[in-house]
């Protein structure tokens, strides 16, 4: 895949200190900005949809999910592995991780022809060669034998319940049974759905993370909101109209809980740019987007 023309910035106003972007990141990207807090992690969440709003066509695999809803924009790509580099975990949902079979979460899998510039980026912000991975599993409806458990120097965790510990830690088919070198199982909640509260107390039990990544999924998100712990959300809008007939099932953006009328959930415009015809959005939220 080729390198992508440098991102038009048309409206930026995102927080913190430039980040130290080599030479041809910087080209590419132009200037990327993330705040610290003191105490806690940054938590923020990178999403493509169409037009209107479907962030999964429905199904499994590369088809269903953001390569289809962006057809593997070298744009795209790029900035997924960008946020990828500079986070110190991603995390996603044991659905989202299930409709990508064999699919690895580093930044180079994602876009290799950037893959020493992310690794670069990574070493000189003295993070860890590959960021760590997470799934939440309430069930335990999890692969351990996925290669993405087992991609060398990043380390990975499932965050479940106790009757998902005693499934993933079964021999045999499904799970994988016991491998060397697989994720760790920790119990954070007895379900059915475990909170991102848990989630983040894993990750910290397991190890700092200042910065960390939602891909999905649109339910995992919901959650996030819901408990006010997520503090930005990047949003790729491909001008592509998917529809919905009731057929399938095509997931918005969040899934499983309502907000507004009652309870609207409003965030702060905080960059805009653009990539051949893509929208890259970028929106603040929780209690400091409110106050700003």
């Amino acid at each position: 895949m080729p390198l992508p023309s440098p991102l038009v910035d048309l409206f930026d106003r995102s927080p913190g200190s430039p980040l130290p972007l080599p030479r041809e990141l910087s080209r590419l990207c132009g200037e990327v900005r993330f705040p610290r807090h003191a105490g806690r992690p940054h938590v923020i969440a990178n999403f493509a949809s169409t037009v209107d709003g479907v962030v999964s066509l429905g199904g499994d695999g590369p088809r269903s999910g953001g390569s289809a809803i962006t057809a593997l924009d070298p744009h795209d790509r790029m900035m997924m592995g960008l946020l990828r580099a500079v986070s110190d975990v991603v995390v996603v949902g044991a659905g989202t991780f299930r409709a990508v079979p064999r699919h690895l979460w580093t930044p180079g899998a994602v876009f290799a022809p950037l893959g020493a510039a992310y690794a670069s980026l990574r070493t000189r912000m003295g993070l860890a060669p590959q960021p760590g991975l997470v799934v939440v599993s309430a069930t335990g409806r999890v692969d351990r034998s996925q290669p993405a458990f087992h991609v060398p120097h990043q380390p990975s965790l499932i965050v479940t319940t106790p009757r998902g510990k005693s499934r993933l830690l079964a021999p045999g088919p499904p799970t994988g049974g016991t491998l060397p070198g697989g994720p760790a199982v920790w119990v954070g909640g007895k379900g059915p759905r475990i909170r991102p509260s848990t989630v983040l107390r894993g990750l910290a039990r397991n190890g700092r993370a200042r910065l960390i990544l939602l891909e999905g999924g649109p339910s995992l998100l919901a959650d996030f909101l819901q408990d006010d712990l997520l503090d930005e959300l990047f949003l790729t809008v491909a001008p592509q109209v998917a529809g919905r007939d009731g057929a399938s099932r095509r997931l918005g953006l969040v899934e499983g809980r309502t907000f507004g009328p009652d309870r609207p959930l409003w965030g702060k415009l905080r960059a805009v740019r653009r990539g051949g015809d893509l929208l890259f959005l970028r929106y603040g939220f929780g209690p400091g987007a409110r106050a700003a």
